[in-house]
């Protein structure tokens, strides 16, 4: 499964990282491709090109809080869950999609 995303938490720092670093890991383990973008204090990091958003076949909105270009997903399986969510059951999350998907 190609898997895409926004991390993005109420400060803009640690939960965003986690949230992608935890997402990233428990994807790559069951042997899916994922890209995770991060929006925070520092702005957009790791921004995904318009063909991954093409090719991806979901996108997870790890957010605590609006995000910038969300528009860009418009017609794409969208999961949006709270930072928290991943950071205590990122495994859980990725099998739950996978029922989805």
């Amino acid at each position: 499964m190609n898997i895409v995303g926004v991390a993005a938490c109420t400060a803009g720092i640690a939960h965003t990282y986690i949230a992608k670093e935890k997402l990233e890991n428990a994807a790559r383990k069951r042997g899916h491709k994922i890209h995770m973008e991060t929006q925070g204090v520092i702005g957009v990091e790791d921004a995904l090109s318009s063909e991954e958003i093409e090719t991806a076949d979901v996108v997870i909105l790890a957010t605590d809080v609006s995000i910038s270009g969300k528009d860009r997903f418009e017609g794409k399986k969208v999961v949006e869950v709270p930072t928290e969510t991943v950071v205590m059951s990122p495994n859980k999350l990725i099998e739950k999609i996978e029922e989805l998907v």
